[in-house]
């Protein structure tokens, strides 16, 4: 049986969120929208002493009522997604998100914030400056720090302008701004293929002969330099490690790589090859260095195919370590740097 407190359910909710506070355990309070969270402050605000009896009474509901729920749901589109997970297809997560945009449920900037790069561009050299600045005001500073520098000179200028324009901007017109530019922002076309065309050409060039490579870099610089160039950026192979990978990194590859085909890899002549296996060696223990050196000597002729073959795997084997995090390749350098 409830006991009668004599306090509405917004006073018994000012009391728990009181209680809340003293386990520092409110976080939950900022996914209230600014009407409730106005309301139950100013509750708050006129409230004084609670009895320990009140105080327990309010507690025994509150816990009554927790009992009696049988399933709660996230109650926006973005909880909902995230408890879905990989359980909905892209397509139907990308029409959920296009649905939510144009009927204007929700906060639309922690959306805009999650945008890929190319779309935040898109909008920020595309749509009116006022509503740029206001974007680049609600984005963190370093995505929209990388977002200005990115804009032709003269439209930065204006971007510039427009920031002395929003000091004044009121929660529902940046509710609104927020909303014409998410709504463009899913208007845009989405890409077939997620994965640029640079990086999934460099990842085929990784597995090819440095013959057939080279001649596809040369043929590609004569057709199209610049595209020729971000691929070169995007393909990574066994040359490239001295570069790339980082000296205590070297341990962790080697511990990925059967000890024979790293040998083999180990035992390449090339200029640029020989380097990176003096590399890998340098960067081991003496006693495992030393080691390898022996096996290598021993190995006799070794068929430039095999070689090859062993090079692509050490290769693979870093990548697996980046692409599971266990590793950090250093990014490629621009010849001009």
């Amino acid at each position: 049986m409830t006991m009668q407190t004599g306090l509405n359910q917004r006073q018994k909710a000012a009391v728990i969120v009181r209680l809340l506070l003293d386990d520092e355990s409110a976080s939950g309070l900022s996914r209230l929208d600014s009407e409730s969270q106005t309301l139950l402050a100013e509750e708050m605000a006129g409230m004084e002493l609670i009895d320990r009896q009140t105080r327990d009474a309010i507690i025994t509901e509150f816990c009554d009522s927790l009992e009696a729920v049988g399933v709660t749901f996230p109650g926006d589109l973005d909880g909902t997604l995230a408890m879905l997970g990989a359980q909905l297809s892209e397509d139907s997560t990308d029409r959920l998100r296009r649905r939510a945009a144009v009927s204007g449920r929700g906060d639309p900037w922690p959306r805009i914030a999650a945008l890929p790069a190319p779309a935040l561009a898109s909008l920020a050299k595309t749509e009116a400056v006022e509503m740029v600045a206001l974007m680049l005001s609600k984005l963190p500073v370093e995505r929209a720090s990388e977002l200005f520098v990115g804009l032709p000179r003269e439209r930065a200028r204006a971007v510039a302008q427009a920031m002395s324009m929003t000091a004044g901007v009121t929660p529902e017109s940046l509710h609104r701004v927020g909303l014409i530019l998410l709504q463009a922002a899913e208007a845009l076309p989405r890409p077939a293929i997620a994965t640029p065309a640079t990086d999934r050409m460099g990842a085929i060039l990784n597995f090819a002969t440095a013959d057939l490579r080279d001649d596809v870099l040369n043929s590609l610089d004569s057709h199209d330099a610049d595209f020729a160039g971000n691929v070169r950026k995007a393909i990574f192979i066994f040359a490239h490690i001295p570069a790339r990978v980082l000296p205590r990194d070297i341990p962790r590859v080697v511990r990925e790589v059967e000890q024979p085909v790293l040998v083999r890899a180990l035992s390449a002549s090339g200029e640029a090859e020989a380097a990176a296996a003096e590399f890998i060696l340098s960067n081991l223990s003496q006693r495992m260095s030393d080691g390898l050196r022996e096996e290598r000597n021993e190995l006799g002729k070794v068929r430039a195919s095999e070689i090859e073959e062993a090079m692509t795997e050490v290769v693979s084997a870093i990548r697996r370590l980046e692409e599971a995090g266990e590793i950090t390749l250093v990014l490629p350098q621009d010849e001009d740097d």
